[in-house]
This record gives C-alpha cells, structure tokens and sequence, in this order.
C-alpha cells in the first residue's frame, strides 16, 4: 500500500485563497482530474482546485512539468481522460505531486503557474464540465447489503438475503452510453409495467422513478483478456472514484427482472460527478472492510487479502438532496433526505475488480465501475426512495408540505460526498445532480 506524503499534509496551503476555506471541496490536498470547456470552446483536461479550473493544455504549452507528470499532462491535454488512465496511476502520481508543488502558498512568489495565474486558473463558474472519460464499459455491483437485505424484505424474499450474496459479488453490465454527466436533465423513461397483477401489462411512463446513491470508480491500466488481476493489486487499478446515482424504473423492473435482471428499467440514465477524486488523494480516508458477522462465510481466496480487509474501505460521508420544482420556484433551498457512507459496502472496489476479472474479462482504461447502493444500518440511511419509502407505502414529506413516495416530474436530486478525518484536510467531490422532466409523447 502506498504511503501517505507531503501532499496529505493539512497544514499545507495553496496560493489560491478559495482552496483554504473550511468549507473547499477541492483544497490542495485534493486535485481531482475533469474535463471542461470555457464559454463554447474546445474540452480539455482540467484540475480543480478551489474555485478555478487549471487548464492542463496551457500547463503543457508553457512547459510547467517534467518527467513522468509532462507525461500524464500531455495525455490529459485531451478532450477526454482516457489516454491518462491507460498510462496507469504512476504519471497521474506525479502531476499531481508537481501540481501540489506548483500550488503551494509558500512558492506563491516563484512558480510558474502563479506568475501566469489569469491565463492557466479560470473561474470555476465560467466553465462547463463535461463527460471526464469515454466509457467504454460500464459494470454496476450490488455491493451494499444493507440495501439488498432491505429490498429483499419489501419483496417478501425469505430469507432476505440471496444464497450467494456472502459469497460473490453480485454485478450487471449496465448501459455505457446513457452515462451523463452532472446537470443533466432528461425525460421520465417509459416501458412496460404490470400495475395490477390480475390485469395484462401496458407500456406507459414509469410510476415508481428512483434514485439510488453509489460511488463509482474508474478503472486505470487494466489487464489483458483471459487474465486475471489479483485482490491483492487490484486497488492499483483503481485511478480514481466519483458519485453515481443509478436511476432506476421500479415497476419495469420488478415486471422485467425475472429471468435475467434489469434492462429498461436501468439503461436511460446513469449520472456521474464530474471530477474525478483520485485514489491517491483519498488515502488517508482508507478505513477497514465492513465486519462480516460471525455465521458469514469466509471470501473465497481470489476474494481475500488482508491488506485489503485491513484498509480496502473507504470513509466518505453521502447525502442525497431533493428540491421540488415548487421548491425551485419558491427559491427554497434543496432538502437532505438521506445520510449514508461508503464504508457499508459488504465488498470491496478490490475484490470487485478481482471478481470481475477472475474469468479472464478484460478491463480497460476508462472502464466505469459503480459500487451497488450504500445504504446503512438505520432508516435514515436507505439510500434508495424504494427502502426509505417502504416500497411506496411510507411518504415523507418535504418543508413545503409536498409528500413523495418516489421522485415526481420536475424533482431535481443532488448526490453529495465528502471525507473528514481528524489530523487532514476535508475533500469532496463535486455535485453529482440531475433533473427529471415529463416523458415524452
């Protein structure tokens, strides 16, 4: 595992005052990568630090790195991630160390990218984020077993949990191409659904839209088809990690979902955050794997390493945000009605990788992995409106007196994450919202 180095440090600052407040999702501790445009012009790579964007292509052109990080920013200088990740996460190391360098308060006077600071830092408000990466691939785990356990009681399985569930990690391969960026607004998806169980199904809009709370990961470097990569190293795989919320068509599902498991139902809209938080910056955030209870079963040993049972988790507190177009309209903030954390995953992103890749499947650079819904242990923490509601039967209420069981045309949902650790510096990851507006006729 690597070691934590100067760019953890907390007592660190960076010459742009907006990375030092206390409450700065992107402080020089951070660093994640994205992709953005300014006022219609041409996607590049870009790094977020405070409120400004650095502008990688410039960084190149005015030689601001060397060795491996002149290497990794090059390949960044892209309009998608993509050739940074296929280098794998030495170069991206290295340019971000460069970059902390670059950044630092105390070389306010003598760096380069402070001297040319109103042509290389552009207002984070003034530009538009895109995609980060060309995904090629797209696999989403069913890793929170809070979440399935819940589910499996609303739709009377008994037992709740399946047989396998402690003993594999349970994935399907989602749709690639309807992954979307932060900001997104699309219609309420259609399909087939079976209202009434005596009654014939009909296709019409979705009734029952949901949202579920993910993190998602990318994969960097990859392995060769019929290989496999090892639980053991399958972290080093990992570049980086995002928000993800999953939309989920509930009634198609549950209509669809026998024999072969979700289609319509997930392939019209996945949401990403735009930046991604590397791997690196996340390392003093690593926390133990979830404690398995005494009666489970020990993972197979393709699934097992100490090492990652010891630190393969990570600490990051989720909430999930409503705001109705009522709301909107009446200018009232968005409502928190969830609180989870990414530390109650049942599997780790390793053993996820390793699983994936156990049958000889080949990963590759860019590959998007999202980690299954993360609920928690109490009520407050079912982070799917499917649990929180008790499949429909239970309404909560907004402060404008509006009840939802599931999300309504013109609900807005923000997914929000953020690490905090005694001794370091808090870092987040962006917004991760989309809206939801009426189906199409």
């Amino acid at each position: 595992m690597l070691e934590l180095d100067e760019t953890h440090d907390s007592k660190r600052r960076s010459f742009v005052d907006s990375a030092n407040l206390p409450d700065a999702e992107f402080p020089i501790q951070n660093l994640p990568f994205g992709v953005f445009s300014v006022r219609g012009g041409e996607r590049t790579g870009g790094v977020a630090i405070g409120d400004r964007v650095i502008d990688l292509k410039r960084c190149v052109d005015l030689k601001l790195f060397s060795a491996d990080a002149e290497i990794a920013a090059k390949a960044a200088a892209a309009p998608t991630l993509n050739a940074l990740l296929q280098l794998g996460r030495g170069p991206a190391r290295a340019l971000r160390r460069q970059l902390f360098q670059l950044l630092d308060a105390t070389n306010a006077t003598t760096s380069k990218l402070a001297t040319h600071r109103d042509e290389l830092l552009h207002p984070l408000a003034e530009c538009e984020l895109h995609l980060p990466v060309a995904v090629g691939n797209y696999t989403d785990f069913y890793a929170g077993i809070h979440h399935a356990r819940t589910v499996g009681t609303i739709v009377g399985r008994d037992p709740p949990l399946a047989e396998n569930y402690r003993w594999v990690p349970i994935a399907y391969h989602g749709r690639a191409s309807s992954v979307g960026v932060s900001g997104v607004r699309f219609p309420r998806p259609k399909g087939q659904i079976r209202p009434d169980p005596k009654s014939d199904p009909v296709f019409e809009p979705c009734r029952r839209l949901d949202l579920e709370l993910e993190m998602g990961f990318f994969v960097s470097g990859g392995n060769a088809a019929g290989t496999s990569i090892p639980v053991a190293r399958a972290s080093e795989d990992i570049f980086g990690y995002c928000l993800l919320n999953d939309w989920s068509a509930r009634d198609v599902q549950t209509w669809e979902m026998v024999p072969l498991g979700p289609f319509l139902a997930k392939n019209f809209r996945t949401t990403i955050s735009p930046w991604i938080v590397t791997a690196d910056a996340l390392l003093p955030f690593r926390c133990p794997a979830m404690r398995r209870e005494n009666d489970d079963p020990n993972p197979l040993s393709y699934l097992a390493d100490k090492q990652d049972q010891d630190s393969g988790a990570l600490d990051i507190e989720l909430e999930v945000l409503m705001r109705s177009a009522r709301m909107r309209a009446e200018k009232k903030p968005a409502e928190c009605v969830i609180r989870s954390n990414a530390k109650y995953l049942y599997w780790t992103p390793a053993q996820m990788i390793a699983h994936h890749t156990s049958g000889g499947c080949n990963l590759l650079p860019g590959d998007l992995i999202g980690t299954g819904t993360i609920s928690g242990p109490d009520k407050s923490q079912l982070s799917s409106l499917l649990e929180l509601t008790a499949g429909g039967r239970e309404p909560f209420r907004l402060s404008t007196g509006e009840s939802r069981t599931f999300i309504e045309d013109g609900d807005e949902i923000t997914l929000r994450g953020c690490c905090r650790k005694v001794g370091f510096v808090p870092i987040g990851f962006g917004d991760c919202r989309g809206t939801v507006e009426p189906a199409r006729t």
